[in-house]
């Protein structure tokens, strides 16, 4: 009898996937455990074996397209010759909102169909209710100009210009600004003969480009992956929901420059994230208020018992945080390590579920681009994220001297709800303290 393969759910947090690839096609045998297909995910592109074994008779989303878990994606039969004419398939059908309903009503009946999944593990937040209720506002691009016509200016001057037809044309040839000069011919004329007193044009003395073809504001348009649309949607619910504000402070950087020149002499490399995280697992148990959550369903406080690190980590979908577990209990050695395997699969898109799924704080670190400071978004249920800028040139005062140093700047984006700016305050300064000493953190 035939029976229906519907999207799976491959992590805590995917709504939908996208089908990378189908590695087996219509009419084929498959067998439990063979891979069936591979689904780009919230998170990563994983492999999907096969449950059960049976014929693949229909696919139903293509590669490229997008199915909400537990949404009907191919039909099986058990025998060969089995025919699926008139089966329905199982499990939730595909989203099609119709053109006349307004964008609220769709967002609602999206967020509606969703949190009816029967495998959803989590119940629907209350920001996510209230986003829900939120009516939908319509960002589109404007369309691009028709009939444009692209005109240098030289040849716009030139249409304004009384000038003959062929003292036009051989100004143009020899690059000649009409404008230089004036004409002796009837009413002010410019004709060949006053060409002699021109000057050379100045719109081609840096060179000219051949005019382009596409009409100002064309554009394309690209799909979200699953990772970026989950990212989208997390955050933007934070920034809507989350009380941020932000503590900002700078320090002198040349300590850990120079412990980290002696280490490399012996061989030993680390980075300065892997310095920054060991200093924030000692800060955040010094100050557990910061390793802290918020629980927007309950409406309570969330206070972590370890120290759970989470570290930012650029991927060509979007964004991924693997987690320093126990960050506190592992010395510089190995956090860097690990630190160093984590993203290293994070890139190459095999980090495992217990990798990435939690943590009790984040570091966003942009200082390898140069970038002096930036205020990151909190990833919920946390209640802080660490913004790490790039080590600047910059004057400063040392024993009342004026003196170039080198400086590192840190913006700690805080919940409101759960800390308060003197507890931020306070964090910044025992992380200033410690990798400005940063000795300190090789005893820890």
């Amino acid at each position: 009898m035939p029976f229906t393969l519907t999207m799976p759910k491959l992590s805590p947090t995917m709504k939908e996937g996208t089908i990378a690839k189908w590695h087996k096609k219509i009419g084929e045998f498959v067998e439990a455990g063979d891979v069936l297909m591979e689904v780009a995910t919230d998170k990563a592109t994983v492999e999907h074996n096969a449950l059960d074994s049976g014929w693949l008779k229909q696919i139903i989303v293509k590669e490229g397209e997008e199915a909400q878990v537990n949404q009907a994606i191919a039909v099986f039969t058990e025998a060969q010759e089995e025919s699926i004419a008139g089966y329905q398939p199982e499990g939730i059908a595909p989203l099609r909102a119709p053109a006349a309903e307004s964008a609220s009503e769709s967002a609602k009946e999206l967020v509606a169909q969703k949190e009816g999944s029967a495998e959803s593990d989590r119940p629907p937040s209350a920001t996510t209710a209230r986003a829900a209720s939120l009516p939908a506002v319509a960002f589109t691009p404007e369309p691009p100009l028709e009939n444009y016509s692209f005109e240098y200016p030289f040849e716009a001057q030139l249409k304004r210009i009384n000038a003959s037809p062929l003292a036009r044309k051989l100004a143009k040839e020899k690059k000649l600004d009409l404008g230089s000069i004036k004409g002796s011919g009837p009413h002010g004329r410019i004709v060949q003969k006053d060409l002699e007193k021109a000057q050379p044009s100045g719109s081609f003395a840096f060179g000219r480009k051949a005019a382009p073809q596409l009409a100002p504001g064309s554009f394309e348009e690209e799909g979200l992956s699953p990772m970026r649309k989950i990212i989208g949607q997390r955050l933007q619910e934070a920034k809507m929901y989350i009380p941020h504000f932000y503590v900002q402070h700078e320090i002198d950087a040349q300590p850990m420059i120079d412990l980290r020149e002696q280490l490399k002499k012996h061989e030993i490399n680390l980075t300065f994230n892997d310095l920054i995280i060991k200093a924030c697992a000692i800060a955040l148990k010094d100050q557990p208020v910061v390793n802290s959550g918020f629980n927007s369903v309950n409406n309570t406080i969330i206070r972590f018992k370890t120290i759970d690190i989470a570290v930012a980590v650029s991927v060509p979908e979007g964004l991924i945080t693997p987690i320093i577990r126990h960050a506190n209990f592992k010395n510089l050695g190995e956090i860097a390590l690990e630190a160093r395997h984590l993203i290293k699969r994070a890139r190459e898109g095999k980090l495992e579920l217990h990798e990435y799924k939690g943590g009790s704080f984040t570091i966003s670190n942009l200082g390898m681009f140069g970038i002096q400071n930036f205020q990151a978004i909190i990833n919920p249920p946390q209640a802080a994220i660490l913004a790490v800028g790039g080590i600047l040139d910059k004057p400063v005062v040392k024993n009342g001297q004026l003196a170039a140093g080198k400086v590192m700047a840190f913006t700690l984006s805080l919940d409101h709800r759960v800390v308060d700016g003197a507890a931020g305050a306070t964090f910044l300064k025992a992380l200033q303290g410690l990798l400005e000493n940063p000795a300190i953190l090789m005893m820890a």
